[in-house]
């Protein structure tokens, strides 16, 4: 599982970063990628990475401000000639991005190869059950329009087969193994019999990634973020203009940071910087959040974190 940052900047693109979208690389999980939000140039972005747009097989938008939308007609027009033949896509998202896609290709006369299906989430929020025991659950935010946060769910995995535990046995390479790894009762040609379920290590606990949308401080944040392996957060302010972030609905890096804290998140993203933060400025929004939340990362356009599986 990989975090990989297409567009790290607020409101309008800037030479130093592009607007909205986030790559969640789940190939090695289920041979996908998610994309959250789709700035205007995400997929000029897309061209500078090894992302493969027939394996975005879901979208999931924050809101409809155009820094998180505008680049969608493009994306989705181009995934009919970028290997997106025939591979179908879900969108989900607020009320309103159905009839926006949906009029951008009617208008522009954009013929697609393939089938999208649309999800407009409830207001109050819920869970979508995705492939392979995935979920993900979203809730409301706090930003003047419809807008929500996503808290994706890793299943648990099950434990791997103790190999060195059945070295006495002297077991073949064959179908007993796969036996055992089911956890079913087994009898050996001696008349020795196994019982899967003691040669079983523990089940490794799914991970948890929170990506969230604009936002003021709100309590549904605290909901989203508890005890998440990685937190994306906006922070388009420094910590000194908690007023200005207010008044626009976003949050500064130091509120994000106590997110983190509170929520005992374990990597905290900051995201969503304004474009008057360049140099030794963007880096001082890090190093003022560090103070709160120690293990705290400024993202930049087109780097790529991985998200450690539990041990």
């Amino acid at each position: 599982m990989k975090l990989l940052f297409l567009g790290t900047g607020a409101g309008v693109p800037a030479k130093s970063r592009n607007v909205s979208s986030l790559a969640l690389k789940l190939l090695d999980e289920l041979n996908e990628t998610w994309l959250f939000d789709c700035g205007e140039a995400t997929q000029h972005k897309i061209l500078e990475t090894t992302l493969k747009p027939r394996k975005i097989s879901n979208i999931f938008i924050t809101h409809l401000h155009g820094d998180h939308i505008f680049g969608l007609p493009g994306f989705l027009s181009s995934r009919s000639f970028q290997g997106g033949d025939g591979d179908p896509l879900t969108i989900y998202g607020p009320t309103g991005i159905r009839q926006f896609i949906q009029s951008a290709l009617r208008f522009s006369k954009s013929r697609l190869s393939y089938r999208i299906k649309f999800i407009e989430l409830e207001d109050n929020g819920g869970v979508l059950d995705l492939s392979n025991g995935w979920k993900v659950k979203y809730l409301p935010l706090n930003h003047g329009v419809q807008c929500f946060g996503y808290r994706i769910i890793e299943p648990d995995a099950q434990g791997e087969l103790l190999i060195d535990l059945l070295e006495p046995y002297n077991i073949p390479n064959g179908p007993i193994f796969g036996q055992l790894k089911r956890g079913e009762t087994v009898t050996l040609s001696d008349g020795t019999v196994l019982d899967g379920k003691q040669f079983i290590g523990p089940d490794r606990k799914g991970r948890i990634v929170t990506i969230l949308g604009d936002t003021r401080p709100c309590d549904n944040l605290n909901i989203l973020a508890k005890n998440a392996d990685v937190l994306v957060h906006e922070a388009t302010y420094e910590g000194n203009e908690a007023q200005l972030a207010a008044a626009h609905y976003h949050s500064t890096n130091v509120q994000a940071a106590t997110v983190a804290k509170n929520a005992h998140a374990k990597q905290l993203y900051l995201n969503h910087i304004s474009a008057r933060y360049l140099g030794k400025e963007a880096k001082q929004l890090e190093f003022e959040a560090k103070k709160v939340f120690d293990n705290t990362h400024l993202v930049y356009d087109l780097q790529e974190y991985d998200v450690p599986v539990k041990i």
